[in-house]
């Protein structure tokens, strides 16, 4: 987890999502949006909203999809993230 995330004054949602990912991506476990929909506790809605703002930030980086629903993701280093959109 990169502290970073603080400080770039995104919504609690997407700051949650990040660290939720961390937290996948730390156990080993598939960084997907099926694996994190098991513990997010928002709406899917509302996960597809933070994790395109994550996207947009280069702060993960879609490596996988079938076009739909399945996407598998990756963390980027920080030197990669935009810190403004």
């Amino acid at each position: 987890m990169n502290q970073k995330i603080f400080e770039m004054g995104l919504s609690t949602e997407t700051v949650s999502l990040y660290l939720l990912c961390c937290g996948i991506a730390d156990s080993g476990a598939t960084l997907s949006a099926k694996n994190l929909l098991e513990i997010w506790n928002a709406s899917p809605e509302a996960m597809n909203t933070s994790f395109l703002e994550l996207e947009n930030l280069g702060i993960v980086l879609k490596i996988i999809s079938d076009g739909k629903t399945h996407h598998i993701y990756k963390l980027t280093n920080d030197d990669d993230w935009n810190e403004y959109m």
